[in-house]
Parts: C-alpha cells; sequence; structure tokens
C-alpha cells in the first residue's frame, strides 16, 4: 500500500471539503496564503490521533508564524468533526473528507481488516454511523506538507497508527521550505 501513497514532489489534488461549521474550504485557497500542513486522521474515537492533534494545536502558533495553515481531515461527519473543532478551537481547521475522497487520492486508505473490525465492533465502534457510509475504511495516519505551488515538500506516513512525527520535524520541513 504504501508505494500508492503520493510521494515528495508530487503535485497534491485540489479539493473542497465542508469544515466542522458547515463551510467549504479548498486546498488551493488555502495555498495562495501560504504552506499548507495537511494531516490525515482516523477519529475522535483514535487516542494517537488526538495525542497528535493535541501536540499539532500546541504547535500552532509556530506553524502560522512560518505562514502555514493546518488542516486536519477525517472520514467522520455528522457532530463528531464539530467536537473536535470545539476542542482545539481556532487553532486548526477540521474537515470532513466524505466518503474517503481526498485521502483515496492521496493514496493513504485502506479497508479495515475483518478481525479489526470485529475488534471496533465490540468496543461500540459503529464507523457506518460515524463514517456517513458502510465502506469500513480508515486513512493511514499521515502528515503532508504542502508548498504554495501544490507539491508535496515533505510527508510523514506510518502504517503503523501509534507512529506519528514529533512536531518539531513538522516544524523543521516548514522552515526548508525558506
Amino acid at each position: 500500500m504504501a508505494e500508492l501513497i503520493l510521494p515528495e514532489g508530487a503535485i497534491f489534488p485540489d479539493f473542497m471539503l465542508p469544515d466542522a461549521q458547515g463551510g467549504l474550504v479548498s486546498l488551493n485557497g488555502r495555498l495562495r496564503h501560504g504552506p499548507v500542513v495537511l494531516g490525515f486522521f482516523r477519529g475522535t474515537w483514535c487516542p494517537f490521533c488526538k495525542l497528535m492533534l493535541e501536540a499539532l494545536a500546541e504547535a500552532m502558533p509556530r506553524i502560522a508564524d512560518m505562514g502555514a495553515s493546518l488542516l486536519a481531515l477525517t472520514p467522520e461527519t455528522g457532530p463528531l468533526p464539530a467536537a473536535l473543532q470545539t476542542r482545539h478551537g481556532s487553532r486548526l481547521d477540521v474537515l470532513c473528507d466524505v466518503d474517503f475522497g481526498v485521502g483515496l487520492q492521496a493514496g493513504v486508505v485502506y479497508r479495515i481488516p475483518p478481525l479489526y473490525r470485529a475488534g471496533l465492533i465490540a468496543a461500540g465502534l459503529d464507523m457506518e454511523l460515524r463514517h456517513g457510509n458502510a465502506a469500513w475504511c480508515l486513512p493511514v495516519p499521515a502528515i503532508f506538507i504542502i508548498t504554495p505551488d501544490g507539491r508535496i515538500a515533505r510527508r510523514f506516513v506510518d502504517m503503523d497508527f501509534t507512529k506519528w512525527p514529533e512536531p518539531e520535524a513538522i516544524l523543521d520541513a516548514l522552515a526548508g521550505l525558506r
């Protein structure tokens, strides 16, 4: 699967997704103002995603000082993205990756294996309800640093959902764009 993920140097496809308040956000619109840190997160139920989002929210003043913005994409729909947005306030923008459209283009979506699916169901996590579809897919946790011309300058992707980059590595990647 790793070979399907957009590589560094590739153009990240433009998109327009709903934000947690129901407005629309486009990648190209954000890139007009500077680089974008784009993250794919599994959902509000994932403790590792929540920790990474908290770390990024804390680093957001430094990210903004470098002229960049932060977009957090989740396959969750309904009130869940709004709850995540409320938790982090205006420090980052939470977008709904409806039906995994952007994640599929980026190559980071995978079908949940049957054993893992059974565990999620046993834990009371109904992905059909959370995602608004019956696909039973998730994104690989991934962070892309995208330059104003739409190119992927750096990507942080690990198939192990417990492994995320340190905020310092993201900040270093942004500093390297200057």
